[in-house]
């Protein structure tokens, strides 16, 4: 089995890392497990280092073991879910009175985004904030095009409902078209 250079391995560490990560946190909605599967993904790069045989599929490759690792961790949370010893929880830290509104939009795109279950969820990430054709989407998740276009179409219109739900508790005079 070939193994990777440690410098060739750290470079492609260190360039594909925090885009990896980002792409997890979305999948999976939290910042420390988005970490832990990018590094379950990086692990196993490494050991399938002799396999990937053209530098082009590296990224390919990274893309569907951290598909599989956040589809395998959903798989078992119950089971491996750890609680806080105390009801006491420390409190957050205060933020402006003036959220961001770019900010904003952001959390509330990736708050609805948890709300899909996994497959649509995953669909959504990949096409479209990994820009990848119906093909290439089809391809890293196993299954047909079919399958991509109505997980999108439903993942797209469950998406619409959350947000525009959120947006009317937020402010319930946003949404209503009243008589003048």
């Amino acid at each position: 089995m070939q193994r990777p250079d440690d410098d060739e391995f750290s470079e492609l560490v260190a360039a594909r890392s925090h885009t990896l990560r980002r792409t997890a946190y979305l999948m999976c909605g939290d910042w420390h497990q988005a970490e832990d599967l990018t590094q379950i993904a990086f692990i196993k790069l490494h050991a399938a280092w002799g396999r990937v045989r053209r530098r082009e599929d590296l990224d390919a490759y990274l893309r569907k073991t951290l598909l599989r690792a956040c589809i395998d961790e959903k798989r078992h949370v119950r089971w491996r879910r750890e609680y806080p010893g105390s009801d006491d929880l420390p409190d957050r830290p205060a933020t402006d009175s003036a959220p961001d509104t770019a900010a904003a939009d952001r959390d509330l795109l990736v708050a609805a985004l948890r709300t899909l279950p996994p497959g649509q969820r995953a669909v959504l990430v990949l096409r479209f904030w990994e820009d990848q054709s119906v093909e290439e989407t089809a391809r890293l998740l196993g299954c047909s095009a079919g399958t991509v276009k109505s997980q999108t179409a439903r993942g797209l219109a469950a998406l619409r409902v959350e947000i525009a739900s959120s947006a009317h508790a937020a402010d319930p005079d946003l949404l209503t078209w009243k008589e003048g």
